[in-house]
């Protein structure tokens, strides 16, 4: 059973995922997660739902949870010591897991820097029993020299040439404040002290293995240390979300070790004085109140979407008595879930609640925290029932809602199924497409494959590197996978000559199959709303030209295309996502009539 639930910390609300067995049988001992930092954070999404089934799974109820300023918690002050704050938000899971189960004893489970702050937040939670650490960050300095490294990697400057607070930076799009560089630069785990613990699970990571002194040093002070190395770090937090795979040799060390320690437990007291929390309780009755009094301000609570799947999604609503009925429907980008790019969808949400519009943030099945169908693979970012569970969401804002007019949109693999719904004749006004790749897609495509968008426009990139030394360091290193090159040049004149000859069918008013300009207009003349948002030199642009067989002249006219500077594809830097932001509220905003019945409707309720 997994419930849904916002919990207080320090007068903030936390949102987190409570894990318990279906069963009668209760544990003595409970389990909280503590998440890792930033990308890292994202990537790993899954695996720490698995590590929380595979406590629950052993009866022992688990809580996983956002720190303030991350996923779907209440926002932080962006000059805060986050290493405190969310420090104070690990003894606050403890509190809550202890409250609504009744476990007298609470094991922290930390992946990387959340392994840092489950240490530290250890000595301040009564009831700690054990800890488990994974790949954990002993050295803050240390910590903070890899962040720099990784951003450098990414080939994306640390202020983005504007200034900043002193010391503070942003690596890969997420914010580290002045204060938490401070504090990290004088956390060693080596000079803090052996954990407060009695038990102890070191997993390390086999690629760069840094935790054998600190597991040595709590084995000489007494503590039952167990220390492992396994496979699967890289797999589990490095790539990016949608190719990211649960590091199952992880998983079965964790649940091996908890199985034990839950033994050991049990013999110290009796499991009986734990309780399973309601089963019947609703996740409707958990809500967030955002800067206001209830009633009087917007505010969010976990739902449940009923289509094929029981999917899961985030609503943020208006304040009470909002008399426009606007929804909007925010798909998942790739594989990050349903907090969207850096938790751009968080701040969207919110601001555009506080306009007046109902925003629901929906994971699609195998994403997040929607279940995966029977028989299909997790991680699917295509999911072939996409359309009917865009479908779903519609149904629900409007029957539970109200909501009249409505918007969909997302960024990349989101922007996709914005746009097949509205194709399929979904009762949608308004799509918000941001740096699609692609606009067809069939189930079965195997995603490794060289797809329409790199033979577009890697062509003219390969050209441009060629005068580059690290382009050709990069080739004689076998960094360069030279197969997949040639592949794409060889299907570069066979998508010429497709464009070709769907041109000339578009011109003896022959329908053929894919045809994106045909699609365009069908849903332009419907009077649909079509908003493409571009980062400059996007392969997704190319793209749209290309498949439509529309110049730039007759995009411009027929459609609105935005294009923003200074952005690479994902909006890694917080500057360019604050430009995306507002010009997809001002597109939200507009009001224009494009003719046709749905965008009368589209008028109601004023700007």
């Amino acid at each position: 059973m997994e419930q849904p639930l916002y919990f207080t910390s320090g007068g903030h609300k936390l949102f987190g995922w409570l894990h318990c067995s279906p069963g009668e049988a209760s544990s003595s001992v409970g389990l909280v997660i503590c998440k890792p930092f930033g990308f890292e954070s994202m990537s790993s999404y899954l695996t720490v739902r698995a590590f929380a089934e595979a406590a629950a799974g052993l009866g022992i109820p688990s809580l996983r949870f956002d720190y303030l300023g991350t996923g779907d918690s209440e926002d932080l002050d962006p000059r805060a010591d986050q290493i405190e704050a969310w420090s104070g938000d690990v003894v606050a899971a403890v509190n809550e897991l202890r409250r609504r189960t009744g476990v007298k004893r609470v094991c922290l489970l930390g992946i990387r820097l959340g392994a840092l702050l489950a240490t530290l937040a250890a000595s301040r939670c009564e009831g700690t029993c054990a800890l488990i650490a994974v790949a954990p960050v002993i050295s803050g300095r240390r910590y903070l020299r890899e962040l720099r490294t990784f951003d450098l990697a990414a080939s994306a400057p640390a202020h983005d040439g504007k200034p900043a607070e002193a010391d503070s930076f942003e690596v890969s799009g997420f914010f580290l404040s002045a204060a938490t560089v401070a504090a990290l630069s004088k956390i060693d785990l080596m000079t803090q002290g052996v954990p407060p613990a009695s038990d102890l699970l070191v997993v390390d990571r086999t690629d760069l293995p840094a935790a054998r002194a600190w597991s040595d040093q709590a084995t000489g002070a007494g503590i039952r240390t167990q220390y492992v190395a396994v496979p699967g770090f890289i797999e589990m937090a490095m790539r990016a979300p949608n190719l990211t795979v649960i590091p199952q040799a992880m998983v079965a060390a964790v649940r091996d070790w908890l199985a034990q320690l839950q033994g050991v437990e049990s013999t110290r007291e009796s499991a009986g004085s734990a309780r399973h929390p309601d089963s019947n309780s609703d996740p409707a009755c958990e809500e967030l109140v955002l800067d206001g009094e209830p009633g009087a301000a917007p505010s969010e609570r976990p739902v449940f979407v009923a289509s094929e799947t029981l999917l899961f999604a985030i609503v943020t609503a208006p304040r009470k008595g909002e008399p426009r009925r606007r929804g909007v429907i925010l798909l998942n980008s790739g594989g990050d879930y349903h907090i969207g790019p850096r938790r751009m969808y968080v701040s969207l949400a919110r601001r555009w609640a506080s306009r007046g519009y109902v925003v629901l943030r929906m994971d699609l099945p195998g994403l997040g925290d929607s279940p995966t169908p029977s028989g299909r693979a997790g991680n699917d970012i295509f999911p072939p029932t996409a359309v009917s569970d865009i479908r779903a969401a519609i149904e629900f804002l409007r029957r539970q809602y109200g909501v009249r007019e409505v918007t969909v949109g997302g960024v990349c693999s989101g922007a996709y199924h914005s746009f097949r719904a509205a194709v399929d004749g979904l009762p949608v006004n308004r799509i918000l497409m941001v740096n699609p790749l692609n606009f067809f897609s069939e189930d079965g495509t195997d995603p490794a494959e060289v797809q329409a968008w790199e033979i577009v426009h890697k062509p003219a990139d390969y050209r441009a590197r060629l005068r580059s030394a690290d382009t050709w360091r990069r080739v004689l290193t076998g960094n360069v996978n030279l197969w997949r090159v040639a592949k794409i040049y060889l299907h570069s004149p066979l998508m010429t000559l497709r464009m070709t000859m769907r041109n000339l069918a578009r011109r003896l008013h022959i329908r053929v199959k894919n045809d994106l300009g045909w699609e365009l207009e069908k849903v332009r003349a419907r009077g649909v709303r079509l908003v493409f948002v571009f980062s400059r030199d996007d392969a997704g642009i190319k793209l749209l030209k290309s498949q439509s067989g529309l110049s730039d002249r007759r995009l411009d006219e027929r459609y609105r295309i935005r294009i923003i500077d200074g952005a690479d594809h994902n909006f890694t830097r917080s500057s360019a996502r604050t430009t995306l932001e507002q010009i997809l509220t001002e597109e939200l905003l507009a009001r224009h009539a494009w003719g046709g019945p749905s965008a009368d409707l589209a008028l109601q309720g004023g700007g």
